[in-house]
C-alpha cells in the first residue's frame, strides 16, 4: 500500500510592506511522502513572498506538466510559476517560456553554490527568471516551525521576513542570485 501525503492546514498573517500587501490565508499543504519539512516550509515561505489572491499550490510534486506554486489569469494565462531547490536548465526553460515571471528558491546548503557557478551563465538570456538562494541554517531554522497545524505571522521588510508562531520566531534573508532583467 503507497504512503499517503502529511496534510498541514496552515494559518497566514502576512504583512507584507515591501509590496503594500496585508493579507490572511487559510493554506492546506500537502506534504508528499519523499518531501523533507525544510522542502515543505520553503514551498510555505514561497507562497508567502509571492502571495495573491490567485496564487495557489498545483495539484502534487508528480505533475510534471505544472509548476508546484503558481499564479495564473482568468484566462488560463500563467503570471507566475514558482520552483523549488536546484533546477535544470532544461526546466527553467519550459517555465520561462509558458509563464510571465518564473522565481526559483534555491535551497541545500553546500551544494547550492556548485549547482549556481554550473548553471548561471545558461540562465543569463532568460530575462524573465528570477533566482533566490534560502540560506541553509535558515530552512533548518524554518523546519522547526513545521507543524501540522501551523498558524504563522508573517512580517516583511526591506526583504526581511520575520516569522512567528506561538512560542518562537526567525528572520530569513534570502539571497538574490539573479533577478528579472
Amino acid at each position: 500500500m503507497a504512503t499517503k501525503a502529511t496534510v498541514y492546514k496552515v494559518q497566514l498573517q502576512i504583512a507584507d510592506m515591501d509590496r503594500h500587501y496585508y493579507q490572511d490565508h487559510s493554506l492546506t499543504v500537502a506534504q508528499h511522502p519523499s518531501e523533507t519539512e525544510e522542502r515543505l516550509m520553503v514551498r510555505v515561505l514561497a507562497f508567502i513572498l509571492n502571495a495573491s489572491e490567485t496564487l495557489h499550490f498545483s495539484k502534487g510534486l508528480s505533475d510534471e506538466g505544472e509548476p508546484e506554486l503558481w499564479d495564473k489569469s482568468l484566462n488560463g494565462d500563467i503570471n507566475l510559476w514558482v520552483e523549488f531547490g536546484q533546477s535544470d536548465e532544461k526546466w527553467l526553460r519550459k517555465a520561462s517560456g509558458r509563464a510571465k515571471h518564473v522565481k526559483l528558491y534555491a535551497y541545500g546548503g553546500r551544494s547550492v553554490p556548485n549547482w549556481w557557478k554550473q548553471i548561471q551563465s545558461s540562465l543569463t538570456r532568460y530575462n524573465n527568471l528570477q533566482v533566490w538562494e534560502i540560506p541553509e541554517e535558515q530552512v533548518n531554522a524554518l523546519a522547526l516551525l513545521a507543524a501540522r497545524n501551523l498558524q504563522l505571522q508573517c512580517n516583511i521588510s526591506d526583504k526581511q521576513i520575520w516569522l512567528s508562531n506561538s512560542s518562537d520566531s526567525l528572520m530569513i534573508e534570502p539571497v538574490l542570485l539573479k533577478d528579472f532583467s
